[in-house]
């Protein structure tokens, strides 16, 4: 959750819940956010207490273990995976420590668990829920209906079994497999510096006309390709930018792809797949 330090004071008054707060039982003292830490920028305050409620006594180690986490936040996998992780890893300055509260915890680790678990990494001791306060003492609450009522709600992508990725077709069997699923969408590979970066492009056409517009979509799929990383990195193996289009279905809530096509400079098949598109009619 994004806070302004407008409004930081009353986010904390419907956050905090009466009681006790947490002391570490160490000398503290407040410093700035370092820049290194991109997924606690723009949260409503720009100090944090050192040592932090995970127990790092220096910065760089603050820095070495939260850059860790920033991929998860990247992948959006709950709405208060930032507001968690950020209370942990960059307490705010005020008098007492403010943990996360229980609920807090569990409804994070039970939505982003699933993304670590792509990873091959389970979720981890040290963020155990049972180790975090109840509802009723002072922590940060989670507001999941609160932020669904104010937001959109919009489908997530998941962890997959790696679609194959299609390099010889006809244009007529890519007709047949848009008709059997409802969004196509492009995404383009480059590197920058000799690491990867995955980027969506270009509209995504809707086969079957729903609420989510093509807009919306974009950030369905980075977050997909961060998910399914393992997945992602095997379909674009070379350093060379590479395109590609994803082919899948927004059913339930959820974001799957289900085909992926390399498409390769000339390629007449998929140029004349997308054009015929436009007037195929599915049977």
């Amino acid at each position: 959750m994004f806070w302004t330090a407008k409004i930081l004071a009353f986010a904390l008054s419907t956050f905090l819940r009466m009681a006790t707060g947490f002391d570490i039982g160490l000398s503290t003292k407040c410093v700035a956010i370092p820049k290194e830490m991109d997924m606690c920028h723009k949260i409503g305050y720009s100090e944090m207490r050192l040592p932090n409620l995970m127990g790092h006594t220096s910065m760089a180690e603050v820095i070495l273990k939260s850059t860790t986490w920033q991929y998860l936040v990247h992948t959006d996998c709950h709405p208060h995976v930032r507001t968690f992780l950020c209370s942990l890893f960059a307490p705010i300055c005020l008098d007492t420590f403010i943990h996360p509260c229980r609920s807090m915890c569990i409804a994070v680790r039970d939505s982003c668990a699933p993304v670590l678990a792509c990873h091959g990494h389970s979720w981890p001791d040290s963020l155990d829920c049972d180790r975090f306060p109840a509802d009723e003492d002072m922590c940060l609450a989670s507001l999941a209906k609160e932020y669904n009522y104010l937001h959109k709600v919009l489908p997530k992508p998941v962890c997959q079994t790696c679609p194959a990725v299609e390099e010889f077709f006809t244009h007529k069997r890519i007709l047949e497999v848009f008709c059997d699923n409802n969004f196509v969408k492009l995404s383009k590979k480059r590197t920058v510096l000799g690491d990867q970066e995955y980027n969506t492009e270009c509209q995504v056409e809707f086969i079957i006309q729903g609420s989510i517009l093509p807009y919306e979509t974009q950030n369905m799929i980075q977050q997909w390709l961060l998910i399914n990383e393992n997945c992602t990195e095997r379909m674009t193996q070379t350093h060379r930018p590479m395109v590609y289009l994803l082919v899948g279905n927004i059913e339930a809530g959820v974001v799957l792809v289900n085909q992926v096509y390399h498409w390769q400079r000339r390629d007449s098949q998929l140029t004349l797949a997308t054009q015929k598109w436009r007037y195929h009619k599915c049977l």
